[in-house]
Formats: C-alpha cells, structure tokens, sequence
C-alpha cells in the first residue's frame, strides 16, 4: 500500500513538471495580441499560454513586485520601464542566438538609448499618443492640447488613464518638458488638467475608441491604434499630432529574472517575430508595425491611414516618457488631485 501511494505521489509529481515544462506565463497589455494568435501558437507548440495584462506601466511594476519569483516568464514594458527594470536587476540579459526572425526586426527601432544593443529587450510595437475629433461637432480644427479646454467640450473628451502620459501632455501644453520634474511646473500641470477636468467624460487605456464610436465623447486624446479603428468606423473623425509636441513609445519583449520557462518564451518572442503572425496582430491592433517583412504584407487601409501607419518623420519628432526615479511621487501627488 504505501508503495502504491509512493507511486501515485511521483506520478503527480511528473506530471506537475511537464505542465511546467508546457506552459509560459505572459504578462501584457490588455488588447494587444489577438486571442487567434495565442490559439494558434498553442497548437503549433503544443505550449500553454497563461495570459495576464495590464492598463499602464506603473500597473505592469506593480504586478512584478507583487508577484512571487518566476511568477511571469515574458512581459512587455515600454521604454522607461524597461531602463528602471534594469537598474532594479528585474529582468534578464537576453539570448538572442535562440531567435530565428530577429532580422525581421527595423533596425531603426533597435540599440535605443533605454537599452543600448538591445541587451535586455528587443522592440514589439510602437504606439503614438494622438488627439481624435468628431469634425462635425468641433467648431474649426484643433491643433492643440490648449484647445481642449474649451467650456464647449464639456464632458466630452476620453483621456488615456495614463498618468506619465496625461501629465506630460499637460506640461507640453504649458511649454514645459513632457519629463519635467520640477515642483513649480508640475503644480501648475495640476492647475491646468483641474481646468480641463470638466470636459472630462471618461479615463480609459482598454478601449478609449468606444466612447468615440458609440459617440459617448466628441475628443479623444488615445493612443493611435484606437484611433485608426475609430476612423475606420466613422468617417468625420480626424486625428491630430498636437503642435506642442506628443507622446511615443516603444514596448518591448523583456523577461523577468529567475523566469521558470525560458525556452517557450524564446519560442514565443520568435512566433511573434514571424511576418504573418506580426501581420495578424497588426490588422486587429493597428499600432506602428516594426517589423520590415511584416510592412509588405499590410493592407493599404493601414498603410494610408496617418493614426495607424505613424510616418517615420512624424515618429522622430515624439517624445519618450522617461524613468524620473524618486520624481515620480510628485507625478502621484498630481494625479490624486485629478482623478
């Protein structure tokens, strides 16, 4: 008898370490990679993906820090959070000999200044931060984030629930640097967005292009991909890259250190890397596409589209967010008062 119940207690045992052995546990941001590209990678690989997410970067840290050891083998952090995860020794030197499609990767989109050589990270999308208006309902144009507080917009606008983002367009409006840190200026960024606050109908990272479909708000200040499924929906709305200057990013592949499957997330890294799985995550979530042999299979509504297909010229003059260490109480303080 008690062999029989040593034997049972080996077998559950094995087969607990093949379940770790089949699996990788991902942690992203919320509607980011289409559920038919996880499916299909499972069947290819025979590989469960436990699949988590995200609303923003701070969420994302968060999540790390709460979780036990090896808890995520593969996330996606954008550019200043990948340089603050590497001087917290969080994620790991990467192996690139194990990826095949590397060379589908833009060069102009490698060896950046948050990771020199790409060490720790290897880029996925890019994203822009745009302005999306309802023509018919805005009297003119806009062009700037100063235009916004217009009393005529009253409970009208989508804002990212971003808070390095929604600040840093509020210092943008006053002339400062989208990074600033000084009190003075953040103190009057607290001003500025408490005087816009009442044009605000709804924060929103998820899905902001909802409001503006179902024609909840008239504005929108979302990230370009919602805005180019907005556009493909209806066709009075216009984007706007505002003159004072705008919000890019950069999210990367990246793993945890002490990650427990290693190998399938290099597995996986490299599935996404391919052009036509690149292509599928493209044609559902149209953000900028880094990948050169991805570029040639895209359709022209992506293509022609100034939200989805952000121009390179455009992209060059964008902002980073970027790591402001201890600064970023300041930035909470700030963002308490606004929300």
């Amino acid at each position: 008898m008690k062999k029989i119940i040593v034997l049972l207690i080996f077998m559950i045992l094995l087969s607990g370490c093949g379940q770790t052995k089949n699996e990788v546990n991902i942690l992203n941001w919320s509607s980011y990679i289409p559920d038919e590209v996880i499916r299909d990678f499972e069947e290819e690989y025979n590989i469960k993906v436990n699949y988590n997410t995200y609303s923003s970067n701070e969420e994302c840290l968060a999540k790390l820090q709460a979780a036990k050891s090896g808890t995520y083998d593969l996330i996606f952090p954008s550019d200043y959070l990948v340089e603050l995860l590497i001087d917290k020794e969080m994620i790991q030197t990467l192996d690139k000999s194990k990826l095949t499609n590397l060379s589908n990767l833009n060069p102009n989109f490698l060896n950046l200044e948050y990771d020199p050589n790409n060490k720790y990270s290897l880029p996925f999308l890019a994203a822009s931060v745009v302005i999306i208006y309802d023509s018919d309902f805005v009297d003119g144009e806009i062009t700037s984030y100063n235009d916004l507080l217009n009393p005529q917009y009253k409970n009208n606008i989508v804002l990212l629930d971003d808070q390095r983002i929604i600040i840093g367009l509020a210092l943008l409006a006053l002339g400062y640097d989208m990074n600033d840190t000084n009190e003075e200026h953040l103190e009057e960024a607290k001003e500025w967005l408490l005087e816009l606050k009442p044009n605000i109908k709804a924060f929103d990272s998820d899905s902001p292009k909802t409001f503006m479909i179902t024609k909840e708000t008239k504005i929108g200040v979302i990230w370009n991909a919602e805005a180019g499924l907005a556009m493909n929906e209806l066709d009075n709305l216009k984007v706007v890259y505002p003159e004072e200057g705008f919000n890019i990013s950069i999210d990367n592949f990246a793993m945890p250190v002490n990650a427990k499957n290693v190998d399938n997330a290099y597995k996986f890294i490299d599935y996404i890397l391919r052009a036509d799985v690149m292509q599928k995550i493209i044609e559902e979530y149209p953000y900028k596409n880094l990948n050169i042999k991805t570029q040639e299979l895209l359709s022209d509504t992506y293509l022609n589209n100034i939200a989805t297909n952000v121009p390179d010229d455009y992209f060059k003059e964008g902002i980073f967010v970027k790591n402001i260490d201890e600064a970023i109480i300041n930035y909470d303080r700030v963002w308490a008062s606004i929300k």
